[in-house]
């Protein structure tokens, strides 16, 4: 330790925003402080969300020099910012035209003040570091991380849900369908597959080799594809369709990713309304292991959000990524075991293919609909793990790349 602070204080005079800092400095370190070679204390004044310094305060020299061991006496008058905020002031010795000690990993002073309708309040007074203040950041930066996203999803669910239910009836406005494009984009899309893989090539399943068991097998599959497809497909290019909602609104941009996940979801609900229907009419009824289904759909929600706020937020600075994710989405469905059997794959790649999230998905949604048990506990674990990674993950890479945004579009 290079310099101590016996008993600091810090006052506010409220409700003023100016504070007075009676700091007494006793000398750590093996030399002497001297007022003629530079040597001061004074506070620089930071805004604790971005870290701006805003006030490079004045400084107090000693009187006679400080010799190891000898202490003297600093105070400050300290104006916190009207505007609302966290701050930090951070009291140290310096050097002036050399350095500020506590750059160099010296002990300080740190007052932290918060101020709220422009009345300003004094939270804390320590001693601390700045690897300690780093150390405190992070787990404020992780704390933030976990709350922050689904924060934002409950503070904004209205607009969301206004957002979601504008989006899905005006996408087809004006057509002769309507809305009901929702339904029939999907169903013809499966319906040209089942005709490719069932019809022409005669694909089968193992559990069951007929033409239904096939459908039965591919469309149950398809179920969590097409809402998570339908969401990373269209992220890519969401900021640049909504660039007026950026450019001249104080807008709750990160929801935008938000609604395309809600508009997959309402896609596959109907989905799989239309699938259990099949599914009674083939096999006359639905087991009651579909009970199990919401713990498949809550990590494929979370992993298709993480998805979607990194895709919307990368496709601001890489124009093509839309043309891009469209043929990757198209590889990515062929990769996983969706219209024909895991035994195709070529032996060598199995492993490999087999660390595909979607495919934690497709064998859960095909074991709670057609193989009446639970999903596979190890499996399914991984993919709630993996799942809250990316979308805490893509919330924060949203987060940090939104502001440049507007400069962007």
């Amino acid at each position: 330790m290079n310099a101590a602070y016996p008993n600091p204080r810090v006052t506010l005079k409220e409700p003023s925003r100016v504070a007075r800092a009676e700091i007494d400095v006793r000398n750590e370190s093996p030399e002497t402080w001297r007022a003629a070679e530079g040597f001061a204390v004074g506070y620089h004044l930071f805004d604790a969300a971005t870290g701006t310094l805003i006030v490079d305060g004045p400084r107090v020299s000693p009187e006679a020099e400080v010799k190891p061991g000898e202490a003297f006496h600093a105070a400050f008058e300290i104006e916190v910012p009207p505007e609302d905020g966290r701050y930090q002031v951070l009291v140290s010795p310096m050097r002036e035209g050399a350095c500020w000690y506590y750059e160099r990993g010296w002990p300080f002073v740190l007052a932290e003040a918060v101020v709220e309708g422009g009345r300003a309040r004094l939270e804390r007074v320590s001693v601390a570091t700045r690897a300690l203040l780093r150390r405190r950041e992070r787990l404020r930066a992780l704390g933030r991380a976990f709350a922050y996203p689904a924060l934002t999803i409950w503070r904004n669910r209205s607009l969301i849900r206004v957002m979601v239910r504008r989006d899905i009836l005006g996408r087809y406005r004006g057509s002769f369908g309507g809305s009901f494009w929702t339904v029939f984009n999907p169903l013809l899309l499966m319906l040209t597959y089942f005709f490719v893989f069932a019809m022409v090539l005669r694909t089968s399943f193992p559990g069951d080799p007929s033409r239904a068991g096939f459908a039965l097998y591919y469309l149950c599959g398809m179920l969590p594809w097409l809402a998570f497809s339908e969401a990373a497909g269209r992220a890519p290019t969401l900021m640049l369709e909504h660039r007026n909602f950026i450019r001249k609104l104080v807008f709750a941009v990160e929801t935008l990713p938000v609604n395309l996940v809600a508009a997959g979801l309402v896609s596959e609900f109907f989905a799989v309304i239309l699938y259990a229907a099949f599914l009674l009419a083939v096999r006359h009824a639905i087991p009651a292991t579909v009970l199990w289904l919401p713990v498949l759909v809550v990590p494929q929600v979370l992993f298709t959000a993480g998805i979607a706020w990194f895709l919307a937020a990368l496709g601001v600075f890489v124009r093509d990524l839309g043309q891009f994710m469209g043929f990757l989405l198209t590889i990515w469905f062929f990769i996983t075991p969706i219209c024909y059997p895991e035994a195709s794959w070529p032996p060598g790649a199995a492993r490999l293919l087999s660390k595909n999230p979607i495919l934690v998905l497709v064998r859960g949604y095909r074991a709670v609909f057609l193989e009446h048990h639970a999903p596979a506990f190890g499996p399914l674990w991984k993919l709630w793990l993996l799942s809250l990674v990316v979308f805490i993950a893509g919330h924060a890479w949203f987060y940090k790349l939104r502001k440049s945004f507007a400069d962007m579009i």
